[in-house]
């Protein structure tokens, strides 16, 4: 099964390629290569990766924008995107998952450790059920097969982990979640993942659907409440 899957690494640094495509092709993985941003999209239309693994900084387009466009285009809505990059402060990271992002990876990082970001990744693709029809609740309704929420009778679109989230959270009304449930569901059991990430997640979510449907259950988790 590894070796059906395509990585596009899009990184200006080629020593740091090369590094991270000997360690994949090692583990079985078929390995593609941009230097910069814009050829990254354009490849990532031709050959349709799994996952990429994109740097923020790069020339003609950077990672924030190579992230939109590929989270824009409807030939590319199966591709797993995760920055790996050098700047860890927390703007950058708001700015990545706002971005589209699924994972952010802080730069440098073992080899050993990246495979197994990178397996936990991939994993997804593997476990995910496919799921029809929309899931009512009240004033929120949500359309699993066409990507889209609608509040109040108002349509819109969420990048794709806050999409799972609100689905989530949904799917069992006044349930509370933990943070490790929600780790697992959305994230993997396995995936290494900072502790802000949910919280940057939840914070977007509210943004858009509102203050009153989300509840934080201090030192547990959180639950939603129609």
């Amino acid at each position: 099964m590894v070796g059906q899957f395509k990585i596009l690494i899009a990184d200006d640094e080629e020593e740091l390629v090369e590094l991270l495509e000997y360690n994949l092709v090692k583990e079985g993985y078929q390995v593609y290569k941009a230097c910069n941003g814009r050829e990254a999209y354009d490849l990532a239309r031709t050959i349709k990766p799994d996952l990429i693994l994109l740097d923020v900084m790069m020339p003609e387009m950077d990672g924030m924008e190579t992230c939109i466009a590929i989270k824009s285009d409807e030939t590319l809505n199966e591709t797993i995107v995760a920055f790996l990059t050098a700047r860890g402060e927390d703007y950058s990271q708001i700015v990545g998952f706002d971005s589209g992002a699924d994972d952010y990876i802080k730069k440098p990082i073992k080899p050993k450790v990246l495979i197994s970001r990178v397996k936990a990744l991939l994993r997804r693709k593997v476990k995910q059920p496919h799921v029809n029809g929309p899931v009512l609740s009240k004033n929120l309704r949500v359309d699993l097969e066409k990507y889209l929420v609608y509040l109040n009778g108002e349509e819109f679109s969420l990048p794709k982990k806050e999409f799972e989230l609100l689905t989530l959270l949904i799917s069992r009304p006044e349930k509370v979640f933990t943070r490790e449930s929600i780790l697992t569901a959305i994230w993997g059991d396995d995936v290494i993942i900072q502790d802000r990430t949910i919280d940057v997640h939840i914070r977007k979510l509210r943004e858009k659907i509102g203050d009153d449907y989300i509840k934080t259950i201090n030192g547990v988790g959180y639950k939603i409440v129609l």
